[in-house]
């Protein structure tokens, strides 16, 4: 059986994107949940090899680790990962790169969080530049590919790479043009979505680290987690 490892569904984007990926293609999974705080499991984790981070699946002998590392080993047995029309693949390729090595800003000021909501005080220009070039982005892939998608008419890993953006958006109400609007709203109502969602509001860790995070950007209004432990 494929396994593989995440870390709490409130928190860990990079895991999102992995897990979404594989849920909304019918790819199967078990899931091994790795949450912040316990040493001991991580412990174990790491001294299997690999990175020592997630998300990491094990697929058989082989282990991969790093989402877009694992976006590429599901693509050699699942071609639908990426979009079948050339031109749309080789754009959602590049833009799943730069979303995994930049938004340094959008990473560093909006953690992912999703059971709270947050008043941002102010945007910072390099928080604004990242949104821009997300709008930029999406705008794109609308309109050359014909949506609802951000490739094309199907799901695919663009658009699990862009999940946690999803969830931001939602947790500190960046703004956002129409066409986002309806895009997010498309995204969020994916079964894998709601099921990631409603998972996370269920979990009964707090990671401080994460937390504190969240609330260097604003205020939060509100928390939606219902079994919340210290």
């Amino acid at each position: 059986m494929t396994t593989l490892y995440i870390a709490n569904k409130n928190y860990s984007s990079w895991s999102l994107r992995a897990w979404l990926l594989m849920r909304e293609l019918g790819i199967p999974f078990e899931e091994h949940m790795l949450p912040f705080g316990d040493q001991q499991a991580w412990a174990a984790f790491r001294a299997e090899g690999g990175s020592g981070k997630v998300p990491t699946l094990q697929d058989g002998d082989v282990r991969v680790w790093d989402s877009l590392a694992i976006a590429e080993h599901l693509a050699d047995d699942y071609p639908e990962v990426w979009p079948s029309d050339p031109i749309a693949r080789a754009w959602a390729r590049s833009t799943c790169a730069e979303m995994h090595s930049g938004f340094q800003a959008l990473r560093d000021l909006c953690s992912m969080n999703i059971g709270v909501s947050v008043r941002v005080t102010e945007v910072p220009p390099e928080l604004a530049r990242d949104v821009e070039r997300i709008a930029t982005i999406w705008h794109d892939g609308l309109t050359r590919f014909g949506g609802p998608f951000l490739a094309g008419d199907r799901f695919s890993a663009v658009d699990a790479f862009f999940a946690p953006v999803v969830f931001r958006f939602e947790t500190y109400g960046l703004e956002r043009t129409p066409a986002m609007t309806e895009y997010i709203r498309h995204m969020l109502a994916l079964p894998g979505m709601q099921t990631w969602a409603d998972q996370a509001l269920l979990e009964p860790w707090i990671d401080q680290e994460h937390e504190g995070d969240c609330e260097m950007l604003g205020t939060v209004v509100e928390d939606r987690r219902t079994l919340k432990t210290p």
